[in-house]
């Protein structure tokens, strides 16, 4: 028979997941340094087990609304956008979860409105409380953003003043912002591409890693896909322009979305301008926003150096693991050619992605929207870098414009194995941490599984 599903289970259940993930944040989460607790300690031992309980039970009940979104009555776009506010407001308030990336964010603002280099210096050359909560990985690494991103942690440190609650909130708030232009992009989109609207809301909107990172962690990851999901939208409905001013201006925010421009010229042609005067157009919009952007938020155009920005040696990319291994095996040889190992594997990695663009972008430009995400998760996959919400960049689109619910399904799977990849403070996990944080989880599937029989189980006087 299968457990019972509705819309009102869906909400109560991702509700109460976030509300799980809300609480044990604030033991467990990334805290302030004054607030850290020892990972030893019992109320951060307590509030792991609660975050990974909730992040269990939030998988969950977006699983279940999966179920009812491919039934006979689906909801509404509405309706969805609905479980998203509700599934979200227990995070509003809660402590910055699973990354210290915002600490940086509020710190880089904070260098600009002081008029320190952000590209050439990092958060320490601040000093002061801010920089003291950027991780130590990145306190001396300059900015890897662009200048819109960094206008707007400008503004915001002076409408704070630099008082970390307020900015905390502030970021948030900017994080939610682009989540809502995602959501309100994510039907248009799918519409265009033949989808789905509430299937693609479900799995680009509603997914937990938006949830998780881009609503609690409150990455700039938000506002770079809620520009580039609008900027499509303006070049679907005639505005080419507008399209590459709004992609551009998620590219000032974070790279990666500078190949929407590819899709905006490629929706010109389709609307029937010739390949030339499309490209010159979206070239010349791209470059006037680029000036004027960077002249606006005076911070230069130190960014274009910014883009090679070090990556962590123990950040778990493709490239970097396979680097890493051969630089082992090659030291365990006595070559000379160890360090030279993971560099190379970067190389190649970019190689290979430049490769399965053009391989994307060949065979499927009659689809612009599925051959972008596609291309931004080849750029996340094979990247030097990789982090859980980078799988955003493409799901994002391939939920709007997949061309099979198989397609949907391979990513909502790789979406459920991200979401429990990633320990609510951002650092890296001890063996007692995994320990406690599959309690949490196994803790939360007992739940759902006695709940599971409690409805299958016939009512009282009735017979099984």
């Amino acid at each position: 028979m299968g457990f019972p599903v509705d819309l009102r289970r869906c909400q109560v259940l991702g509700l109460a997941g976030t509300a799980f993930l809300a609480l044990g944040g604030e033991t467990a989460g990334a805290l302030p340094v004054r607030e850290l607790a020892a990972p030893a300690d019992a109320r951060a031992a307590l509030g792991l087990v609660g975050v990974y309980f909730g992040v269990v039970l939030l998988i969950a009940a977006w699983i279940l609304l999966g179920r009812l979104v491919r039934g006979s009555r689906p909801p509404t776009p509405r309706a969805l956008l609905l479980v998203l506010a509700v599934w979200s407001a227990p995070l509003l308030l809660a402590p910055p979860l699973f990354s210290r990336d915002v600490y940086s964010y509020l710190a880089q603002g904070a260098m600009v409105d002081a008029h320190i280099d952000v590209y050439a210096h990092g958060p320490a050359r601040l000093g002061g409380p801010l920089a003291d909560e950027v991780a130590p990985l990145w306190r001396h690494t300059g900015a890897p953003y662009g200048p819109v991103f960094l206008a707007l942690a400008r503004g915001l440190s002076g409408l704070t003043r630099g008082e970390l609650p307020a900015g905390l909130v502030g970021m948030r708030i900017v994080a939610l912002l682009g989540v809502a232009l995602m959501a309100a992009a994510l039907p248009r989109l799918a519409r265009h591409s033949g989808a789905d609207p509430a299937a693609a809301l479900w799995l680009g909107a509603l997914n937990p890693l938006v949830l998780l990172h881009l609503v609690a962690g409150a990455h700039n990851d938000a506002i770079m896909l809620g520009l580039l999901g609008v900027g499509l939208v303006a070049a679907l409905g005639r505005l080419p322009v507008v399209g590459a001013v709004l992609v551009t201006l998620a590219a000032l925010v974070k790279a990666p979305a500078a190949l929407g421009l590819a899709a905006v010229a490629v929706l010109q042609i389709r609307a029937g301008r010739g390949p030339l005067r499309a490209t010159a157009t979206t070239v010349a919009a791209a470059a006037a926003t680029t000036v004027a952007a960077t002249a606006v938020a005076g911070t230069g155009y130190g960014w274009i150096g910014a883009l090679d920005t070090p990556v962590s040696a123990q950040n778990w990319a493709l490239t970097s693991l396979l680097g890493r291994a051969t630089g082992a095996l090659l030291h365990h040889l006595g070559s000379s050619l160890a360090p030279l190992a993971v560099p190379a594997w970067h190389l190649l990695g970019l190689a290979l992605t430049a490769v399965l663009l053009a391989a994307i972008w060949w065979r499927l430009r009659p689809r612009p929207v599925y051959a972008l995400g596609l291309s931004l998760a080849a750029v996340a996959a094979f990247g030097p870098a990789v982090r859980p919400w980078y799988a955003l960049w493409g799901l994002f689109l391939i939920a709007a414009a997949a061309p099979t619910a198989p397609v949907r399904h391979r990513m909502a799977a790789v979406t459920g194995v991200l979401a429990l990849a990633t320990l609510p403070s951002g650092g890296p996990a001890d063996s007692g941490q995994l320990v406690l944080a599959v309690s949490g989880g196994a803790l939360a599937v007992v739940v759902l599984w006695q709940a599971h029989q409690a409805a299958q189980a016939p009512a009282p006087g009735h017979l099984a």
